[in-house]
């Protein structure tokens, strides 16, 4: 997810979008820990978004 992606939601549409890449973020740690998962890369990309929407919280937050 792009930062101009993250600047048009509203705030609504990221609280959920932050459940929702949480939820991910914890069904690909499940999987990795009883199969074998070919992309790895996925944690990192999975968790910087989350960065990203929780950071544009807090700037709306302050705002």
């Amino acid at each position: 997810m792009k930062a101009t992606a993250v600047h048009k939601l509203g705030d609504e549409e990221l609280t959920i979008e932050v459940d929702n890449l949480r939820k991910k973020l914890f069904e690909l740690k499940t999987q990795g820990v009883t199969e074998k998962i070919q992309n790895t890369s996925q944690y990192g990309k999975i968790r910087k978004d989350i960065a990203r929407l929780l950071t544009e919280q807090t700037v709306r937050s302050k705002a």
